[in-house]
């Protein structure tokens, strides 16, 4: 009778150590169970991508990859930062895949915005009308055959302005602190070209018109150094075109290059033209 009655209280208690022992044992193994192999990370995981922003601001991406193609979508649909490459002050938008065919929305604080060898062919007024603070812009190499007056004029701050190797037969205003105009490869005829267009930019410095097709050298102001006019069609110049003619006590020492080759004008023809210069201009003078 003793041996029942400690049978009947050591076996279920036996049961119940067991049993803890047990639980404890299998909370130990599933402590060791990587987290994404447990029920129910899948789905938390997949929530947690989809409220990760794409990109941040200033075009710094996230770790995790933004989600949803971009094949087949137009350069223009895509957030700028996204296309290009954004750095403080800065933006790079250089052969942009899928095709760029118009200036992005550019970030407020853009100074130097770089959009070469795209598809881009018409600058309108509202591209830059609320970056004021765009000191340099360089557009070479895209298809740019129409700027509207006021894209870049009403620009406060801007210095260096690349409109190269596009298909430019007018010139827009420009701005009056410009130091920098390169529109080389292009277009340009001297009636797409006001009389004024570079006389009243008092600060510029470096002036590139190669490679075009006028047939007159257009005003100068007296701030240039540097005049790229190779390969146009100048046929002529006159005393007033670089000098004074009224003037024989007139010296422009800041010009110090002066490129015609590749004109069919003879400068040989007009040796008064050049009396105010330090040097020679290089072209054809036989």
């Amino acid at each position: 009778m003793t041996r029942v009655i400690f049978l009947c209280l050591v076996v279920p208690w036996l049961a119940t150590v067991s049993g803890s022992s047990l639980d404890q044992n299998t909370q130990l193994i599933l402590g060791r169970v990587p987290a994404r192999h447990r029920p129910g990370y899948y789905l938390e995981s997949r929530k947690t991508k989809r409220e990760l922003p794409a990109h941040r601001e200033h075009g710094v991406l996230d770790d995790q990859p933004a989600v949803g193609p971009i094949a087949g979508r137009n350069g223009s649909d895509l957030p700028t930062c996204l296309m290009c490459v954004c750095l403080t002050g800065s933006v790079y938008c250089e052969e942009v895949s899928p095709d760029m065919t118009s200036v992005p929305t550019l970030p407020k604080e853009t100074a130097y915005l770089y959009a070469r060898y795209n598809r881009i062919n018409k600058i309108t007024a509202k591209n830059f009308a609320d970056i004021l603070t765009l000191k340099r812009i360089d557009l070479t190499g895209n298809i740019i055959s129409e700027v509207e007056d006021g894209a870049f004029s009403k620009l406060p701050l801007l210095e260096e302005l690349t409109l190269a190797e596009n298909r430019l037969v007018k010139l827009p205003m420009l701005p009056a602190k410009l130091t920098v105009f390169n529109a080389n490869y292009n277009l340009l005829k001297t009636k797409g070209v006001k009389a004024t267009a570079f006389k009243k930019l008092t600060r510029l410095v470096n002036l590139f018109l190669a490679d075009n097709q006028l047939e007159a050298v257009p005003q100068l102001p007296e701030s240039l150094r540097t005049v790229h006019l190779q390969n146009n069609n100048i046929t002529e110049i006159s005393t007033d075109t670089f000098c004074k003619g009224n003037n024989t006590y007139y010296l422009r020492p800041s010009l110090n290059e002066v490129r015609l080759d590749g004109n069919p004008v003879v400068l040989s023809k007009y040796p008064n033209s050049f009396t105010c210069l330090k040097a020679l201009p290089i072209g054809r003078y036989h």
